[in-house]
């Protein structure tokens, strides 16, 4: 299997399953697997395994503390544990879409703070500008361009602030 990089922009093999392993081996050797005790973070909420496993390692191996979640409701009792940094937040997924999590967190007055950037299929004008004017602070289309998210996760939450 391999990853497939058209400049900079990540197209999602249509297998995760190595993909994983690999992250989770590379997690157990460096220590990382056990509960996770959150600390400062970003949360990655996308019911695809693959697009969480990606921009895990992608953010990881920048610095940054992550926690993945498959559906807004997983990522809905993450938040309310520790309360992330940042959000990257899918728009299409079951029972509780990325529209409506945008929306109840804006609506909560002790999480409405939080940067929340989009990564979705999604990319019609309209739907950008509901979302900017829901609250988003930034939308990405997938297939992500891997340096500029990056770059836009430094402006938000400065690697400087993440590392204690």
């Amino acid at each position: 299997m391999h990853i497939t990089l058209t400049g900079d922009v990540y197209h999602p093999p249509k297998c995760s399953i190595l993909l994983h392993g690999c992250v989770y081996l590379m997690k157990l050797l460096k220590g990382k697997i056990m509960e996770k005790k959150l600390s400062d973070y970003i949360l990655i909420i996308d019911d695809s395994e693959t697009n969480n496993v990606l921009l895990e390692a992608l953010l990881e191996d920048v610095g940054y503390e992550t926690q993945t979640a498959l559906s807004a409701s997983e990522g809905w009792m993450l938040i309310h544990k520790q309360k992330p940094k940042l959000i990257l937040l899918d728009l299409l997924m079951p029972k509780i879409s990325g529209f409506q999590m945008l929306d109840r967190l804006k609506a909560t007055q002790s999480f409405s703070d939080i940067p929340v950037v989009i990564v979705s299929a999604l990319n019609e004008p309209d739907t950008i500008d509901t979302l900017m004017k829901a609250g988003a602070d930034d939308f990405f289309s997938k297939p992500i361009n891997i340096k500029t998210i990056i770059s836009r996760v430094q402006e938000l939450y400065p690697l400087e602030k993440a590392i204690k």
